[in-house]
Order: C-alpha cells, then sequence, then structure tokens
C-alpha cells in the first residue's frame, strides 16, 4: 500500500508504481488505467491525489488522456529510433489477412520481464517455470564438476565447441528421443542455447519477411512476438480439444500458401491440450499437400507421458522439425536446447546457428550429457511428475472453491482458468499485493480483452493467493 513519507509524497509513489509498470511493460501500451475514482478507491487515496499522478504520467509522455473515455498507455513510450530499447507498436491487422506489425507488440515480454522483475518472495501465479526449491538436485553440480576436472577440460573449455553441438550430448539425444519414437540420428540433431533459439534458428533459416506462419491460438506470446519482429504474417489457427482447428488450416493454406507451421503437439500452452492421433495424420496429409514445414516444440516432454502422440513420431521427420531443451526441468539458467531435422536442412540450421552464437557452450552440454546417460534426469524428471501431480490436485480445488472453473481439463504445469473478469485489468491489481498473473490477453496473437488467465499449478497451492484473488476479483 500507499504510505506517505518525508522522502516521497503518495502523489508521486503513485507515479512512480504506474511509470515502472509502463516502462518495463508490465502496462502495454493501449491499456487503460483505472478511473480515478477507482484508483484512488484501490489504493485509499484521494482524487485528487490521482489526478495529480496522472497529470505527472502525462508530463512525461508514458500515458494519454482520451476524452470521456479515460487515460491510456501511449502506443510508443519513447521515440521510434530508440527502438533497440524498447519502444515497439502494437500488431496491426494485415490487408492481405495475416497480422504483422512493424515492431514487437510490446505485451509479449511483460510476462517475462515480470519474471525477471517480480521483487515478491511471494509464490508467483504467473510464472512459467517450477519453483527453485523443485530443481534442487545434487547431480547437476557433479556433473559440472566431473567434466571440469583433470586435463580433459583443456580439451573443450579454451576453444570453440563443435559447430552442430557436443558429439556426446547428441549421441545421448538421440538415444533418448527413441523413447518417444522419434527416430533422429546424432548427425541429425544440432544443439542451441534453449527451445527459444531452436525455434529461432528454424525462423531465420526456412522464412523471409512477409512470409505466412500458422500459429495455434491460444498460444505462447513469444512466438508470435519472435515471428512478427522477423517481419511474418501470423495466421493463428485455434486450438481445440483434439488437436489445431483443421478447417481453419485447410483455409488458410488455399489462401496464403503458408510456409510453417508451429505447434504444441503435447501438454500445450497455455490450455494443456494433448494432439490426437487422427488429428496428427490430418496435419501431416495437409503439411504434404501444401508443402509447408512443421515445427513442433515438445517443451514440456519431460512431464509428458512418452507415449503422447507427437507428429516428428509419425511422419519421421520428414516436413516436421523437432524442438526442445531442458531449462524446464533443470534449470532456467541452463540454456541448453536443440533441435532435430531433415537431414537435408541440417546444415542450413548450424549455418544459421554460427551466425547468432558461433557455438553453444560445451562445457553444460557435456555435463548434461553426463546426466542423461547416467540415468539421472530421468529419475529428476519421474520425481517433478509425481510431485507436479499433487500440486496440480490442490491447485484445482483451491481454484474452485473460490469461484473459478477450467476452461480445459487440468493437465501438465498450466492450467487455463476462467475467472469471470477481465484478467489484464486484475493483474494489475494483483501486482499491487505482490502476485504476478498471465493473463488470456497475452496469449493471443492481437492483443483483446479477456477473462481467461493462466495459472502455474507449482506455484497455486498458496490459500492466501486465492484469497486475495478472490477478493480484487470482487472489486472489479
Amino acid at each position: 500500500m500507499l504510505m506517505k513519507t518525508a522522502s516521497q509524497s503518495l502523489t508521486e509513489q503513485l507515479c512512480t508504481r504506474f511509470a515502472e509498470r509502463i516502462r518495463t511493460r508490465l502496462l502495454a501500451p493501449g491499456a487503460r488505467l483505472p478511473s480515478v475514482r477507482q484508483c484512488a478507491q484501490q489504493q485509499g487515496v484521494s482524487p485528487s491525489t490521482v489526478v495529480a499522478a496522472y497529470d505527472q504520467l502525462l508530463a512525461q509522455g508514458l500515458v494519454e488522456a482520451r476524452k470521456n473515455r479515460g487515460f491510456y498507455v501511449r502506443e510508443m513510450a519513447v521515440a521510434p529510433e530508440k527502438y533497440a530499447q524498447g519502444a515497439i507498436d502494437n500488431v496491426a491487422s494485415s490487408p492481405r489477412g495475416g497480422l504483422q506489425a512493424q515492431h514487437v507488440p510490446v505485451s509479449a515480454t511483460a510476462l517475462i520481464r515480470g519474471m525477471f522483475q517480480s521483487g515478491s518472495d511471494k509464490p508467483q501465479p504467473g510464472m512459467g517455470v517450477f519453483p527453485p526449491d523443485w530443481l534442487e538436485t545434487t547431480f547437476m553440480p557433479a556433473a559440472v564438476r566431473k567434466v571440469t576436472s583433470g586435463p580433459a577440460l583443456q580439451a573443450f573449455s579454451l576453444q570453440y565447441g563443435e559447430p552442430a553441438g557436443d558429439s556426446g550430448l547428441r549421441h545421448a539425444l538421440s538415444q533418448k528421443l527413441v523413447a518417444y519414437n522419434v527416430q533422429a540420428a546424432p548427425g541429425q540433431i544440432v544443439t542451441t542455447v534453449g527451445a527459444t533459439h531452436a525455434l529461432d534458428i528454424v525462423s531465420r533459416t526456412l522464412l523471409r519477411a512477409g512470409d505466412y506462419v500458422m500459429v495455434e491460438e491460444p498460444g505462447w506470446a513469444i512466438e508470435f512476438a519472435r515471428l512478427t519482429a522477423l517481419g511474418m504474417r501470423i495466421l493463428p489457427v485455434p486450438r481445440r480439444a483434439d488437436g489445431p482447428d483443421l478447417e481453419v488450416m485447410a483455409r488458410y493454406c488455399e489462401l496464403h500458401s503458408p510456409k510453417l507451421f508451429v505447434s504444441v503437439s503435447v501438454f500445450h500452452n497455455p490450455t494443456g491440450y494433448c494432439l490426437t492421433p487422427g488429428s496428427a495424420h490430418r496435419v501431416l496429409q495437409l503439411a504434404n499437400a501444401h508443402n509447408f514445414y512443421i515445427v513442433e516444440d515438445d517443451t514440456y516432454s519431460h512431464i509428458a507421458p512418452d507415449h503422447a502422440t507427437r507428429l516428428c513420431a509419425l511422419d519421421g521427420l520428414q516436413r516436421t522439425i523437432y524442438v526442445s531443451g531442458f531449462a524446464k526441468i533443470l534449470a532456467p539458467g541452463w540454456r541448453v536446447g536443440y533441435l532435430a531435422a531433415p537431414s537435408a536442412l541440417v546444415e542450413a540450421f548450424i549455418d544459421t546457428k554460427l551466425l547468432a552464437t558461433l557455438t553453444t557452450p560445451a562445457l553444460l552440454e557435456k555435463a548434461l550429457a553426463w546426466c542423461i546417460e547416467q540415468g539421472q534426469l530421468r529419475r529428476h524428471a519421474e520425481r517433478i511428475r509425481v510431485r507436479l501431480d499433487q500440486a496440480r490436485g490442490r491447485s484445482v480445488k483451491l481454484a474452485m472453491a473460490h469461484g473459478c472453473s477450467f476452461a480445459s481439463p487440468p493437465a501438465g504445469l498450466f492450467g487455463w482458468v476462467e475467472t469471470g473478469v477481465d484478467t489484464d485489468a486484475l493483474s494489475q491489481r494483483m501486482l499491487d499485493v505482490g502476485y504476478l498473473l498471465a493473463p488470456g490477453a497475452l496469449f493471443h496473437a492481437e492483443r483483446q480483452p479477456s477473462t481467461l488467465m493462466r495459472i502455474n499449478f507449482a506455484t497455486t497451492q498458496d490459500a492466501q493467493f486465492w484469497a486475495t484473488f478472490e477478493r480484487l476479483r470482487a472489486e472489479q
């Protein structure tokens, strides 16, 4: 709560709070600030204090006043020439039917910035990773010590790594993929700096500005933004319980000849849906008939059943490219990912990787290979799955007890929750008391009001969070 001090008035505190959220993109361009009366009630201050704070924001160029409508975050918070420092436009509709923008939509990085800067020791429902105490292990430090001891360290730490990535890790990954029925030789695998880097390599290699790309919606905000930044035209494909909307995909294929389809087949983010064999078969038929590639993002493979339907397993890496990583299951800071691809594309992917990063960290790759070969990673993932199942049960009960429902059956790490109120507005109120939400608007290619939010089952077992959520929701 705001508290008047000798060093800063209530007006200055309120202005600083809003300014910080605008600059760190937790309040996106175009977002409406609470009305003067509403803000005064929420913050426990007088309307005159709010008016003075809003006037300061106007003077700083962070908001604009719209006659009879209120105060809104400016579309461009800084000059266009400072784009590299964060000035970003919203997505605009392309006259040709796809979604295109001159710059990255600011809302895309809002959640990530919040994850980095939450400034609260409370469990964060909007986080996309497991809590740190879930990821604590002894085998990871042991693996690093093992690969950095003795003369072997000299062989790989004082020179660049292999262009495709550590050969030992690629061999271990090839064996690991067999459990998913994905047949990929070590020569078909390229290591990357996390799964996001793998997705970027594929896009930069196969696409050119102006190309059409089909992406599931709701979907990962960063994927929408990343493709937009590269100048692609996004074709949102509604995600159903059994897979993507095939009728929409077929229509896109006829009208726009897309070059790529990006899909999360298993434990889709944010719905938790898993692809069915029938839907997978029809997606592959479309890809063959209309000559586009499929990128299958299997980020959540470590907490998913091995037998889950994967496009790459059915297709045999002909029109499919498999992407995954280890940040979710080991540690967000261990940026080790990989892609498995048709042999004909591998060299081009390596070239793109080299242009961006020169190499990937051989030390971490060798340590990870040891963890896989010794079975440490598999046992760790099994423990996480058991713990997550228990957490999910508790979280679902709490959510339903506090008036929420689930838009899709709870599964995996995330829940897609119906709240009944605008979660963009609610997320700002929850920030005031130290909780970071993931509002539904973040998961759409074109930002729009939503009553949905994504929750992390591992971080929503706190009854205090749900009590606070219910109280603030009632004030909306």
